[in-house]
């Protein structure tokens, strides 16, 4: 019997996107279905009626959400080009480097981009201090996982997207000559086969991330 699989997401989310990459690198057929999450589905209130979000993996009708969770069960489900190495040790410097994103990178950056005054300062900060804990993290390395890319690629891929949309919002430079090695990783995952087609489109991006920023900032 054919495996059936969906991914309940949004057109512009980074969350639901690393998703979407985990299940082309293994070839997996699927089913996207794109959310309006001004106007949630049944289909979304059904499969996550905890937490009322996307992403949700649907596989064979059996739920699963949160991004990172469903980047686990994929790998697990799906032997394929794995994203997880099979050595504890790396497997659990991978895991920690994936909640560094969630927890600390992409907050700071979003404050960033969403404060005023002093809190904004003390955001940019705690970006750039951040940021370079990743540059180091990439010393030595093609891709943070190695000579290909894996689940922290995947965690930090909305880098090589976001970052040049808020700066064009903004006009703020938060990745700059301070982090070469950054740098020239989004260039080489941006441009990666699997990953360069599913870019969600850059005008809209900005004009979605335009009137965020005018919302947070009625006075600029």
């Amino acid at each position: 019997m054919a495996e059936e699989v969906k991914l309940l997401k949004t057109w512009s989310s980074a969350f639901g996107l690393r998703v979407v990459w985990a299940l082309k690198l293994k070839g997996i057929p699927y089913e996207a279905i794109d959310e309006d999450l001004s106007n949630k589905s049944a289909l979304l209130l059904q499969y996550n009626p905890v937490h009322k979000k996307i992403p949700v993996l649907v596989h064979n009708g059996n739920p699963i959400s949160e991004s990172l969770v469903i980047l686990e069960y994929i790998d697990e489900t799906w032997k394929q080009n794995p994203i997880l190495p099979q050595d504890p040790l790396h497997r659990a410097r991978e895991r920690f480097w994936a909640k560094f994103n969630d927890e600390k990178l992409l907050p700071s950056v979003w404050g960033a981009f969403t404060k005023e005054g002093k809190d904004r300062e003390e955001a940019m900060a705690a970006t750039m201090e951040n940021l370079k804990f990743v540059e180091e993290e990439l010393k030595g390395k093609k891709f943070f996982s190695g000579e290909k890319i894996g689940l922290v690629d995947l965690v930090f891929g909305w880098l090589a997207n976001l970052i040049s949309i808020f700066e064009a919002v903004t006009g703020f430079n938060i990745v700059g000559e301070g982090y070469p090695l950054l740098s020239a990783w989004m260039q080489e995952f941006s441009e990666l086969p699997v990953i360069k087609d599913t870019w969600p489109p850059r005008d809209k991006m900005i004009i979605k991330y335009q009137a965020l920023y005018d919302k947070y900032h009625p006075a600029e």
